[in-house]
C-alpha cells in the first residue's frame, strides 16, 4: 500500500475515534437515562382538599369513584390511597392522597383526557377546595 493512502486511512481512523470518544459520554448518559426509565415507573400523586361544607357521604362517593378508575382505565398499573394522619400539622388542609402508577408517559397521556377520568373530575369538581399533583419517575 502506498504511504499517502496509508496515511489517509490512519488519519480517517484517528478522526473517527476522536469523534466517538467525544460523543461517548453523551451516549453513556443517554443509555443510563433509558435504563433508568426501563427500570422505574411513573408515579402520579394527587392530594385533595375538600370544601368545608362537603358531607361525609359525598366524600365516600368520591373515594369510591376514584377507586373504580383502575378497572375502567387499563393504563393505570397501580392504585392506592389513604387519609392524612401526619402528626406534623403541615398538610395545609389536604386530607386525601391518591397514588397511581403508570409504565410510561404515554400511558399517563391516555389517562389524563380519558372520558372516565373526566367524568370523575366532573363529580369531584364542585366539592374540591384545592388539588396538588406531583408526577415523578421512581429512582432506586
Amino acid at each position: 500500500m502506498r504511504p499517502k493512502k496509508l496515511a489517509g486511512i490512519l488519519l480517517i481512523t484517528l478522526f473517527s475515534l476522536t469523534l466517538i470518544s467525544f460523543n461517548w459520554n453523551r451516549f453513556d448518559s443517554l443509555k443510563t437515562e433509558l435504563t433508568m426509565q426501563q427500570d422505574s415507573v411513573l408515579r402520579h400523586v394527587v392530594l385533595f382538599k375538600f370544601k368545608d361544607n362537603t358531607g361525609a357521604d359525598k366524600i365516600k362517593e368520591i373515594e369510591k369513584a376514584f377507586g373504580e378508575l383502575p378497572a375502567k382505565i387499563s393504563q393505570i398499573q397501580g392504585y392506592e390511597w389513604g387519609l392524612n394522619n401526619s402528626p406534623e400539622g403541615l398538610e395545609k388542609g389536604f386530607t386525601h392522597c391518591f397514588f397511581l402508577t403508570f409504565e410510561s408517559e404515554a400511558d399517563r397521556a391516555i389517562y389524563l383526557p380519558h372520558p372516565d377520568h373526566k367524568a370523575f373530575g366532573d363529580l369531584l369538581g364542585p366539592y374540591l377546595e384545592d388539588v396538588l399533583v406531583v408526577d415523578y419517575w421512581t429512582k432506586g
